[in-house]
C-alpha cells in the first residue's frame, strides 16, 4: 500500500517499551503481512521484513484493547482504533466528502496486531497503556477552573478593593421602595397563612385542626383506600 514507508525502527532514544516480532498487521480487514510491532513512548510503529511500515501517533488513537472474541476475528489480537484514514481509505474518504460534506463525521481506521504468540498480548496492552498515558487528550483536561474574579481577602483587609454592603433587617426595609414594601407585606401574609394551616393535611384530622376549625368546617376524615400507595417509592 502507498502509505507504507521505509524508516528506522524506534529505539531506546524514543522510549521503546515493547517489541513484538512475528506480528501480523491487519488494516480494516486487509492483511499487511508479518512484521514487528514497536510500542514506544513517542509512537506506535510496525515494520515488515523489508523495512516498510507505518507509525501511529498516540493522540490519534481513540481506543486500544485486547480482543479475544473469535467471532469478531478468528485470532486473538491487539485492537487499535485510529481517528484518521490510511492508504486506499484516504482516496475513498475524499470521494465521500464530495458527496457528503458533513464535518461532524470523524474518519475511523481499525488496526489489528496479531502476534504469533498470543501470550504476549497482555504485555503489549500494558505497554500501550503506559505510552498512551504520556499523551493525554487536551480536551479531557479539567475544564472546571473558575474563570470569575476571586475575592482577595488580603486586599480587602488592607482597605483595597470594593467591600460588599450588608444591611440589617430594619436598614433593609428603609431601602425598599413602595412597591417593594407592598410585595414584602404580601409575602408575609402568605407565610402567615401557610403556618396557620401546617397541621391541616388532606385526609387527616388532628386536635390542632379541630381547634382551628371550630366554626364548623371539618377536614375530610375518610380513611384512604388500602394499598393506594403501595407501589410508591419512598425517599429517606
Amino acid at each position: 500500500m502507498s502509505f507504507l514507508k521505509s524508516f528506522p525502527p524506534p529505539g531506546p532514544a524514543e522510549g521503546l517499551r515493547h517489541q513484538q516480532s512475528d506480528t501480523e498487521a491487519v488494516l480494516n480487514g486487509k492483511s499487511l503481512g508479518i512484521g514487528s510491532l514497536y510500542i514506544a513512548e513517542s509512537r506506535l510503529s510496525w515494520l515488515d521484513g523489508s523495512g516498510l511500515g507505518f507509525s501511529l501517533e498516540y493522540p490519534t488513537i481513540s481506543l486500544h484493547a485486547v480482543s479475544r472474541d473469535l467471532n469478531a476475528y478468528p485470532r486473538e489480537h491487539l485492537y487499535v482504533m485510529v481517528n484518521a484514514k490510511f492508504g486506499e481509505e484516504v482516496k475513498e474518504s475524499l470521494d465521500e466528502e464530495e458527496e457528503d460534506s458533513d464535518d461532524d463525521i470523524e474518519p475511523i481506521t481499525e488496526f489489528r496486531f496479531v502476534p504469533s504468540d498470543k501470550s504476549a498480548l497482555e504485555a503489549m496492552f500494558t505497554a500501550m497503556c503506559e505510552c498512551q498515558a504520556l499523551h493525554p487528550d487536551p480536551e479531557d483536561e479539567d475544564s472546571d477552573d473558575y474563570d470569575g474574579e476571586e475575592y482577595d481577602v488580603e486586599a480587602h483587609e488592607q482597605g483595597q478593593g470594593d467591600i460588599p454592603t450588608f444591611y440589617t433587617y430594619e436598614e433593609g426595609l428603609s431601602h425598599l421602595t413602595a412597591e417593594g414594601q407592598a410585595t414584602l407585606e404580601r409575602l408575609e401574609g402568605m407565610l402567615s397563612q401557610s403556618v396557620s394551616s401546617q397541621y391541616n393535611m388532606a385526609g387527616v384530622r388532628t386536635e390542632d385542626s379541630v381547634r382551628d376549625y371550630e366554626d364548623g368546617m371539618e377536614v375530610d376524615t375518610t380513611p384512604a383506600v388500602a394499598g393506594q400507595f403501595e407501589d410508591a417509592d419512598v425517599d429517606h
